[in-house]
């Protein structure tokens, strides 16, 4: 048996999701295949930008999310315990963890076309047919007008199409671990420049906080008491981990896709553009491709990916550029070089670079 469908999207999470809901609300029909039988919980985004939650309003989650959610209204520059600048956010950023904002969507795309999310199917290929793209996973086949890859960074779909993946500038290895915010910070994004790397830390809902700290070399075994020894020895006023914390560590990478779309078939978020998960924006830069590709598949034009691909690839890039900048500030550096580094960050917290670097952070232009 064949299901045919207006639209197929591979990946059930965050991006996939949201699309899902845009095309059910345009009244077109569609079907996405997640690879998961159960969601994942795992420790992962939650960022979520004023462009991204623009995205959420527009299929009727944004309230829950600003319910849900922590503000974060600003963001303080320290360096040895001092203050170096501080910023304010007239378009506040919101943190939730990203299982949780999967699951309001997950909820949203039921309520709007039951069925339409299928976890546990697996695509395997991809072949063309008259009138769009034939899918088969796990036994299933599927026939869509349109085929949009948003299966993230090791997309099946991208593969499959035969679209090749570039890097791009900026990456460097991380640890993290959520823990109780004692900083009385409360609202407030905190970031350390210290000379062994940055320490960052983000208020999350339930009084907790998530600290990233930049590594000078990778540390793949990472625990809750190797990232507090690290947090001990670069701040005056360390947190506090409790030791069954899950920590983590990660490699941030940026690369590309070599286009975002081919014939019928369109990619999105991370399968498009993996941006460095440092500055959280990428969820919500996904988000704004499925914004776009919503407006691209309802165009009724016979090519509507062309736009689409050169608008986002452009974004994409400019949020690469801002991205390997803030890692480039975080990273590990020698005294002399530090001195000029905070030297810059005491003028960036000053009109006019005050307003431009809290635009950079909240996402406007992308």
């Amino acid at each position: 048996m064949t299901e045919r469908h207006d639209v197929a999207i591979v990946g059930g999470g965050a991006v996939g999701l949201l699309l899902g809901c845009l095309l059910a609300q345009r009244g077109l029909d569609a079907v996405v295949l997640e690879r998961r039988s159960t969601p994942s919980r795992s420790s992962r985004a939650i960022g979520i930008h004023p462009p991204g939650l623009a995205a959420l309003d527009a299929v009727g989650v944004g309230g829950r999310v600003r319910a849900e959610g922590e503000r974060i209204r600003g963001g303080i520059a320290l360096a040895d315990g001092r203050q170096l600048a501080r910023l304010r956010f007239d378009d506040l950023i919101h943190t939730l963890p990203q299982h949780r904002t999967e699951a309001l969507l997950r909820e949203r795309l039921a309520a709007l076309a039951p069925g339409t999310l299928r976890q546990g199917t697996e695509v395997t290929d991809l072949n063309a047919v008259r009138g769009g793209v034939a899918i088969t996973g796990q036994g299933a086949r599927f026939e869509a007008r349109w085929l949009v890859g948003a299966d993230g960074i090791r997309s099946t779909v991208r593969r499959l199409a035969g679209i090749g993946v570039r890097d791009r500038r900026g990456s460097g290895p991380y640890a993290m671990a959520d823990g109780p915010d004692g900083t009385g910070a409360r609202g407030i994004a905190l970031l350390h420049l210290e000379r062994d790397g940055i320490v960052e830390s983000f208020p999350l809902p339930g009084g907790q906080r998530r600290w990233v700290a930049r590594l000078r070399d990778p540390e793949p075994a990472m625990t809750a008491e190797r990232l507090q020894a690290i947090l001990a020895e670069r701040l005056p006023e360390p947190p506090r981990l409790p030791q069954s914390a899950p920590a983590s560590a990660f490699i941030a990478r940026q690369r590309m896709a070599t286009t975002f779309a081919r014939g019928p078939i369109a990619l999105v978020g991370d399968a498009a553009h993996e941006v460095s998960p440092i500055g959280g924006q990428g969820m919500s830069l996904g988000w704004i491709d499925a914004l776009e590709l919503d407006r691209a598949i309802g165009s009724a034009t016979d090519e509507p990916f062309a736009d689409y691909a050169a608008a986002r690839r452009r974004a994409a890039l400019r949020a690469m550029r801002r991205a390997a900048w803030n890692m480039g500030m975080g990273a590990p550096v020698p005294p002399a070089g530090r001195a000029a580094r905070l030297a810059l960050a005491r003028v960036l917290g000053l009109p006019p670079a005050r307003g431009a670097l809290a635009a950079a952070f909240t996402m406007r232009g992308l």
